[in-house]
């Protein structure tokens, strides 16, 4: 029987697994999803627990209902992938064999990396929201905050979900005005871009809609430490920040397992190609999610869109046909701007997020590059359709390849 081993089950592997699960033979295939982790988290829902808009019970759900009981699944920490011998030890000592293997194994935030960041101060006044429990602290604090300097600061790029720290400012925005504290709060985005987000074009609507909600911008900003008693920022050009509350988008690494295999780049982000999703350097690894080195957003769109162009391509490669250059960078993000409001971009790796109507040219009912209460529902929505559609690998109504119909310049 051909073995195929799937290292982390979230929103790429548990895809993956359950698309390869309906595509393959079981009783000529067997396939085994490991995860260090009982829980699934829903994470695009943790920028809302800050706000009471989502508690921690509305973002996890047990990882086991998610993934089919065709396949098995494995609850345990992974010690180190070996692929010469085409293996993976576990740390309970068992090793688990692979004829192919998927990576997806994710990637996490890393405070520790920034002098001063996760010390005493940490989840005081210091805080993440890209995690389960800083997003729960970071609500404790703002439900008796008063108000003052408010930094965002994005360590360093690439950062999961790229959108996320805009959208935190905008709901930010939105809050303290519910509250009666706006004047007294200051909010300023921090980042190490140019601008407030990758692309140019959609940099300068969001840099425009910060401008707008009177949201400071400080770019080029590479922070080399945090002074937690003086709650300031030092960039490496010497330039320093003061805040009252922190709000860290801490460095985005991958899995620490990555780098004891010897599989990653520095910062343990496995070589992917672009297109086909295999790992550069072995001819029976592919990498999917945000484990890859790729110029993708790591964003579960981006999964999303990756699991269903792989599936068709794996089944090409098993036999022993050439592998396809299938995807294209896809993604599709919904970005709440505050107010029930929200904007809707979609782009890939050639082509700038575009204005125009989607998924229905000319219908919609989202808009892109346009702010509307549709697109904010369409954001709320979307968390059923995770946990309902997406993880268990349905289709869903947007292609995976990004189409131009109903797209202008």
């Amino acid at each position: 029987m051909k073995q195929i081993v799937i290292l982390g089950a979230g929103t790429a592997g548990t895809i993956v697994a359950n698309k390869l699960a309906e595509s393959l033979d079981l009783g000529e295939w067997k396939i085994t999803a490991v995860d260090q982790s009982e829980l699934h988290y829903y994470q695009p829902g943790f920028l809302f627990i800050p706000f009471g808009v989502y508690q921690k019970e509305d973002v996890v759900r047990p990882r086991r209902d998610y993934l089919p009981r065709s396949i098995e699944t494995i609850i345990a920490e992974i010690d180190v992938i070996e692929p010469a011998g085409n293996q993976v030890r576990l740390k309970t000592g068992r090793v688990l064999k692979y004829d192919y293997l998927i990576i997806a194994t994710g990637t996490r935030i890393v405070p520790g990396e920034t002098p001063g960041l996760a010390e005493h101060e940490w989840r005081k006044s210091i805080f993440d929201f890209y995690t389960v429990d800083g997003a729960v602290a970071l609500a404790r604090r703002l439900r008796t905050w008063q108000g003052g300097r408010l930094l965002l600061n994005i360590t360093e790029m690439p950062i999961k979900c790229p959108v996320a720290p805009l959208e935190f400012l905008f709901l930010a925005d939105w809050f303290f005005h519910e509250h009666g504290l706006r004047d007294r709060v200051e909010l300023t985005l921090v980042t190490p871009l140019p601008g407030a987000f990758t692309k140019p074009r959609a940099s300068a609507l969001l840099g425009g809609m910060l401008d707008e909600k009177n949201i400071k911008v400080v770019p080029e900003y590479n922070i080399m430490e945090v002074d937690p008693d003086g709650k300031k920022i030092t960039s490496y050009e010497g330039t320093e920040l003061e805040y009252d509350l922190l709000v860290s988008i801490p460095l985005n690494m991958g899995d620490p397992v990555i780098a004891r295999s010897g599989m990653g780049n520095e910062s343990n982000f496995v070589p992917t190609d672009k297109h086909t999703l295999k790992a550069k350097d072995y001819d029976n690894v592919f990498v999917l999610g945000d484990a890859t080195d790729l110029p993708a957003s790591k964003a579960g769109s981006v999964a999303h869109f990756q699991g269903e162009v792989f599936i068709e391509n794996f089944l090409r490669y098993i036999d022993g046909l050439e592998l396809l250059p299938t995807f294209d960078g896809h993604a599709n993000c919904y970005i709440e701007s505050g107010f029930g409001k929200g904007f809707l971009i979609d782009f890939n790796y050639d082509v700038e997020p575009l204005p125009g109507m989607f998924p229905l040219p000319g219908v919609g009912p989202f808009s892109l590059l346009q702010e509307s209460r549709v697109n904010h529902w369409g954001k709320l929505l979307f968390r059923w359709m995770y946990w309902n559609m997406l993880l268990k690998g349905r289709q869903l109504p947007i292609p995976a390849q990004m189409a131009m119909a109903g797209k202008w310049n």
